[in-house]
């Protein structure tokens, strides 16, 4: 009888167990508790639209430097119709005022950038200027519950805020090597962030950016049963199956 236990004990050794370090997010974020917030707006990217509204005091006297709204209502997809596509030499043609350099460049910089065209040139006095990126995405795959494309409108997102856009990561998602694929200036950046750890809070993928790609491989466990073992219920039937045959074969 020994020997059936034994050979069942390896049997159910072969299916590991998560363990509890491997799925508890942030253990050690104690020791980050009271550090200042680094926000980070990012640059404009080739394909950004951008939404550009120019005030003045004088509402008239600044209608030629805006779009033409023939759309009714503020969602974000009649937004990015009525905006400014970014081209891939990172400039958009802005009325009047032609072609101009959105390179190396946030929306707040380049809107004091505008701002400062618009006054220094004598075309508006005292102007307002608002640009805002209305078409803002980020993707993520894998093991999460909703893999996909979301769109968000904020400024910063975390990257613990977009997992719960996708509705968190399954139990069978590797929290200790979540992959985020980015691109700034043209260049290609990857990291691997362990979110089972803190340390990652106060660098520079905190908060997201447009266009990041979020990759969360299945564990361990999960990779071992892919193709094998789909669910509990084929664990326990391949169990028996196995136990009988152990039971025939010692008899």
């Amino acid at each position: 009888m020994s020997k059936r236990l034994y050979c069942l004990f390896l049997v159910l050794c072969t299916f590991s167990c998560t363990s509890k370090k491997e799925i508890l997010y942030l253990q050690d974020v104690e020791q980050y508790s009271n550090t200042d917030i680094a926000y980070a707006n990012s640059k404009i990217q080739p394909n950004d639209v951008l939404k550009i509204n120019i005030g003045a005091l004088i509402p008239e006297s600044a209608m030629p430097y805006n779009l033409s709204n023939n759309a009714v209502g503020n969602s974000v997809e009649l937004m990015q119709l009525d905006g400014y596509l970014v081209s891939e030499d990172l400039t958009i043609e802005f009325p009047v005022l032609g072609e101009l350099s959105v390179a190396d460049k946030t929306t707040q910089e380049f809107g004091k950038y505008l701002k400062s065209i618009l006054e220094e040139e004598g075309h508006l006095k005292n102007p307002t200027v608002n640009v805002r990126l209305v078409n803002a995405k980020f993707t993520i795959l894998g093991e999460v519950s909703n893999p996909g494309t979301y769109n968000f409108t904020e400024h910063n997102i975390t990257l613990l805020q977009a997992l719960g856009y996708a509705g968190d990561l399954t139990i069978n998602g590797k929290r200790e090597d979540i992959t985020i694929i980015r691109y700034e200036n043209g260049v290609q950046h990857i990291a691997h962030i362990d979110i089972t750890k803190a340390d990652w809070l106060n660098g520079p993928y905190n908060f997201i950016r447009p266009n990041d790609t979020i990759i969360v491989d299945p564990n361990n466990p999960k990779v071992k049963s892919a193709g094998f073992v789909g669910n509990v219920g084929t664990l326990i039937s391949v169990v028996s199956i196995i136990f009988s045959t152990i039971v025939l074969i010692t008899k």
